[in-house]
């Protein structure tokens, strides 16, 4: 029997992880149930790849997942694999906001309400094509590394969730970059996020571009590797200029730049 050959048998909290398999004959399909859903693997040469992610509030230690094979004479095969997940410590950062993010309004609290729904719904959504055949890049160009990925998060005194993304330095007008092939999925102004893109890479996995001064995509839109998306900017809850650039793996919160290392095939 195979096993699953994994190219990191271990992933830190909030990192993303490829999974490859060799292929062997006969073999016409491979999923993996992760976060309730069954990821498909996508066929390069002679070995099968899918990428998932560790959300940055995973569970410390060793996780079980189940992955099953399917063969062209109708045969099936389910095997039992560990993946083991590590700490990753995260700091707390303490940002003063205007007092309208912090406290909302009814109508405020309503609005940001529609639009956790509906972005929870996006990211509820597998594709089964994988739109991407190329590595991930960074959509800030010369930028190199990001801030603030898994921070605590503390606004006005008030503890709030941990920052999902990764802040990219950016003055208003600069131009942004899609990280990879996809289909925009959202492109509008939302309360927390301001101005804001969504690209559905396929597989479930998303990029997020927020605080944006312009938006120059549509909703279905089918974007290129490094096709411009608009510009950065300071809309939405902000303390200044710059990026919030995100990536959700289906239910996980993952660091852009953990996707960005592990190239692509």
């Amino acid at each position: 029997m195979y096993s699953l050959l994994l190219t990191a048998f271990a992933a830190a909290q909030g990192q993303a992880l490829d999974l490859s398999y060799p292929t062997e004959p006969g073999l016409t399909a491979i999923a993996v149930q992760w976060s309730g859903h069954s990821v498909p693997f996508v066929r390069r040469g002679d070995r099968w790849f899918t990428t998932v992610g560790v959300d940055l509030d995973s569970r410390p230690g060793e996780h079980a997942v189940d992955v099953t094979f399917r063969f062209a004479d109708g045969r099936s095969r389910t095997d039992r694999e560990p993946i083991a997940v590590q700490v990753q410590p995260y700091p707390t950062s303490e940002l003063t906001v205007e007092e309208r993010y912090v406290e909302l309004s009814p109508e405020d609290q309503a609005r940001a309400d529609r639009e956790g729904a509906e972005t929870n719904a996006i990211y509820d959504t597998l594709t089964g094509e994988r739109y991407w055949t190329e590595p991930f890049h960074v959509p800030v160009e010369g930028a190199t590394d990001g801030r603030n990925f898994g921070h605590r998060r503390i606004f006005n005194g008030q503890p709030r969730a941990p920052h999902s993304g990764a802040d990219l330095r950016a003055t208003t007008g600069t131009p942004i970059y899609a990280a990879n092939r996809g289909r925009v999925v959202l492109a509008k102004d939302l309360f927390y996020s301001g101005n804001a893109v969504f690209i559905d890479h396929g597989l479930g996995l998303y990029t997020t571009y927020l605080h944006l001064s312009a938006v120059d995509v549509a909703v279905g839109d089918m974007v290129e590797r490094g096709q411009k998306l608009g510009l950065a900017g300071a809309t939405g809850r902000v303390t200044g200029p710059h990026l919030h650039w995100g990536v959700r793996i289906l239910d996980a919160r993952v660091d852009p730049f953990s996707l960005v290392r592990l190239g692509g095939r």
